[in-house]
C-alpha cells in the first residue's frame, strides 16, 4: 500500500461509511471487497475483491479498473463511464483521468443506490473544489481510447521515458533514439543499480535477459498505440513513429524528466525492476 494520511494529500477518497483517506502525490490506493485491498468496501455489491486503483500523479488522479470479471464506473455531471477491464497482461487497458474537482466511482449497484466512493482532487491552487473537471478517456462502446495514459509508477513508463528522453531534450528529433539494450542500461542507471552495470557490460546472458524484458514493454507500447487508433492502420510503427506519438499526444512529456531527480519515484522504480519478479 502506497497511501497515507499526508498533511496535504493530492487526492481524497471518501467511502459510503464516511471514512476519508488521503492519497499523497505518487501514491496508489487499491480498493475492493477483499481484505487484501488497501481500502475494503463493505457496501460493494457487484464489486471485485480487488476492483480498482486510484493513482495520484502530479497533475491529477488516474482511476482504473483492475478486475478481469466485474465492471467499474465513474460518474459525474452529465456522464457515467464504464472503465475497461484489466487486460490479460495484467495492466489496466484504460481509465479515467481527473484533473480537479470530484467524481464518483463504484459498481453500477453502488452508483444506483447512492453508495459510491467519492474521489476529490485539489485544484492547482491547492484548494478543494467540488466541480468535476475530468478528461474523458473512455466512452462505453467507442472503438478507441484517447489519450493513452501510462501510470508513472509502472515499469513500462520508465521504458517509455528512457526511449523518449533524447527527443524530449532535442525537440528537433536530430538525436538518435536508444535501442533496446541502451534503454535497458538506462534503466539500470536511473534506478541506481550500479552494481548491475558492470554485469550488464560483461555478462551477455544477463544483458540479453534484461533487454528482452524491455523489448516486451516496447511491444506492449506499440500494441497500445495501435489499439487506441493513434496512428493509421497501415502505418509502420518504427521507433521514430512510436516516440513521436508518445510525445505529441502528451503521453510522455518534458516535465516527466523531472522524475529522474525524484528520489521517491526512483526508489519505486528500483523496487519494481529489482525486487519484484520480472
Amino acid at each position: 500500500m502506497a497511501v497515507g494520511q499526508a498533511t496535504s494529500p493530492a487526492a481524497r477518497v471518501s467511502t459510503p461509511s464516511g471514512l476519508v483517506v488521503g492519497i499523497p502525490e505518487g501514491g496508489r490506493l487499491v480498493f475492493g471487497r477483499g481484505p487484501d485491498a488497501d481500502l475494503t468496501i463493505a457496501a460493494g455489491r457487484g464489486l471485485s475483491r480487488r476492483a480498482g486503483v486510484i493513482s495520484a500523479v502530479g497533475d491529477g488522479v488516474w482511476i482504473a479498473n483492475i478486475s478481469r470479471t466485474h465492471a467499474l464506473y465513474t460518474e459525474g455531471d452529465g456522464y457515467r463511464i464504464r472503465l475497461p477491464r484489466m487486460e490479460d497482461n495484467g495492466e489496466p487497458s484504460g481509465g479515467w483521468f481527473l484533473r480537479a474537482g470530484m467524481t464518483l466511482v463504484g459498481s453500477r449497484a453502488m452508483l444506483d443506490e447512492g453508495q459510491p466512493l467519492c474521489v476529490m482532487v485539489a485544484g492547482q491552487s491547492g484548494g478543494w473544489d467540488s466541480s468535476p473537471e475530468g478528461t474523458r478517456v473512455w466512452q462505453d462502446g467507442d472503438a478507441t481510447l484517447l489519450p493513452l495514459y501510462l501510470d508513472p509508477m509502472t515499469k513500462i513508463f520508465l521504458v517509455a521515458l528512457m526511449w523518449c528522453r533524447p527527443w524530449l531534450l532535442d525537440p528537433a528529433g536530430a538525436t538518435p533514439l536508444p535501442r533496446t539494450p541502451e534503454i535497458a542500461k538506462a534503466a539500470l542507471e536511473v534506478t541506481g543499480a550500479y552494481h548491475e552495470l558492470e554485469r550488464f557490460d560483461t555478462d551477455p546472458a544477463f544483458r540479453d535477459r534484461l533487454s528482452a524484458r524491455v523489448a516486451e514493454h516496447i511491444k506492449v507500447l506499440r500494441r497500445k498505440i495501435t489499439d487506441r487508433g493513434l496512428v493509421r492502420a497501415d502505418t509502420r510503427l518504427s521507433d521514430e513513429v512510436v516516440v513521436r506519438v508518445l510525445i505529441e499526444h502528451g503521453i510522455i512529456t518534458a516535465a516527466d524528466l523531472g522524475r529522474l531527480n525524484d528520489p521517491a519515484w526512483c526508489s519505486r522504480q528500483e523496487d519494481l525492476w529489482w525486487t519484484q519478479a520480472p
